[in-house]
């Protein structure tokens, strides 16, 4: 079988003009117009970086521990795998407290455009309030960060995946990429805060029948966690056919995230919302995480065909639905008090599946 990856043909390359053109105009406030010589210096930098493929610049010998000691290993991804082992050392460690990741999926928030709290935020501090109150820790991961912070990013999933699992390495490598401005990647820390975690619980609404952007852009980034390679010394960065090779010599997906427990809960205000929270259950359970409880994920709908500009009163009117966000958070706690006292039953495969992918 011809393992060779396939090309396309009719691809197109950047011009050194074009890029100049689109390096130099994120530069168009006029409080730059006295430095436009060291812009066009930088455009000229930018060009090289680009031409010269710089994708990571800072590496250093992968050492003990790789397939290849010899590779030269980006630090930016060093430093993430780093952080992801640390973190899981954590959460294996039965003297360290139990953490719940709690996961605000909305895009919307008061310190951009919308100018107003997402009612996601809101009921995600009522989960956080409820599952402190039963002794357990939170990070709060609020995606919709990406849309207000300044230079932070959740990148594209580059579907390293359909080329061939083992090319899709555990954290991604694929960024930083500085040849093509792809840096300061957010995943970087977001990979950390999951593998901390004993719980996850997203509360996310509906957008168009679909995943909210943000949050959209994070489940493709955790493909990873599902299946991808600790060690890309093993494929040499990102050389394709060195990865069709490995995976058909056998590959066996190895779950990163396993047995940690989650709940889902998606609101929306007309339609959508069984849709999405059926799929993300879904996805959480392709990657090995349990259900906390029959009542830890659900649905439901907030000013059903109201207006938009009232949402927020609708939410205060519905004391029923902040306190099934309550409950749900609670049954996630004591899930996770008794996973980690051995007394959650597993709900993991005990046989091997015939078919890993």
């Amino acid at each position: 079988m011809n393992l060779e990856p396939r090309k396309n043909p009719e691809a197109k390359s950047l011009t050194e003009e074009e890029l100049k053109k689109r390096f130099v105009r994120r530069f168009i406030d006029p409080i730059y117009d006295e430095h436009r010589s060291a812009i066009e210096a930088l455009a000229d930098l930018a060009w090289k970086a680009h031409e010269d493929n710089h994708k990571a610049p800072r590496t250093s010998k992968a050492g003990e521990g790789f397939a290849d000691p010899t590779y030269d290993l980006s630090d930016e991804w060093r430093d993430a795998s780093h952080a992801i082992k640390q973190a899981q050392a954590l959460q294996k460690d039965a003297q360290q407290p139990s953490n719940v990741l709690l996961i605000s999926a909305a895009d919307r928030n008061d310190q951009s455009c919308p100018g107003e709290i997402s009612k996601t935020r809101r009921l995600v501090s009522l989960a956080k309030e409820a599952i402190e109150g039963e002794g357990i820790e939170t990070t709060v991961l609020d995606l919709s960060e990406i849309t207000s912070e300044y230079g932070k990013h959740i990148f594209p999933c580059k579907a390293c995946v359909s080329t061939s699992m083992p090319l899709c390495h555990w954290p991604c490598s694929c960024y930083p990429n500085y040849a093509v401005d792809q840096v300061h990647d957010w995943m970087n820390e977001i990979y950390p805060m999951w593998a901390r975690a004993h719980g996850v619980m997203i509360i996310t609404p509906v957008y168009w029948y679909q995943a909210p952007s943000a949050l959209k852009l994070m489940i493709d980034r955790l493909v990873c966690a599902d299946g991808g390679n600790p060690d890309p010394t093993t494929t040499q960065g990102k050389k394709a056919k060195l990865a069709k090779e490995i995976e058909m010599k056998g590959w066996d997906y190895p779950k990163h995230l396993q047995g940690r427990l989650f709940s889902v809960i998606v609101h929306g205000d007309a339609e959508g919302a069984n849709q999405l929270r059926s799929n993300l259950q879904n996805w959480l359970t392709d990657l090995h995480l349990l259900p906390a409880s029959i009542s830890s994920s659900f649905d439901r709908y907030i000013g059903y065909y109201e207006p938009y500009a009232t949402s927020h009163h609708a939410l205060d009117r519905d004391e029923a639905l902040q306190q099934e966000v309550r409950n749900a958070a609670g049954e996630l706690a004591q899930s996770v008090k008794a996973a980690r006292a051995g007394q959650f039953k597993s709900l993991i495969p005990r046989y091997p599946e015939p078919r890993a992918k």
